[in-house]
């Protein structure tokens, strides 16, 4: 019998529903303490998931949710270049 391969679930800080880490995308504060968009999913640093559309993204900035799970205050400067990278294609 093949072994069937697991995939990670992750929670989106907006919406606060499980779905696959492939489908989200992952919000990193870096060792250097900014706050970035990470495309590869591999970068170091403490990570949070949110759904890739501007609701999850307000939902999760507006109930500070956001700040929590990456223990640091976000700027309102990184707060717009967040909301300008997730309308990128």
């Amino acid at each position: 019998m093949p072994k069937i391969k697991k995939i990670p679930q992750r929670m989106c800080l907006g919406c606060q529903e499980m779905k696959s880490k492939r489908e989200l995308i992952r919000v990193v504060r870096t060792p250097e303490e900014t706050v970035e968009i990470d495309p590869t999913g591999k970068r170091s640093g403490r990570g949070a998931y949110v759904c890739p559309n501007n609701e999850c993204l307000e939902k999760a900035i507006k109930g500070k949710r956001l700040e929590k799970a990456l223990k640091q205050p976000i700027s309102k400067e990184i707060k717009e270049s967040l909301f300008e990278r997730m309308n990128r294609p």
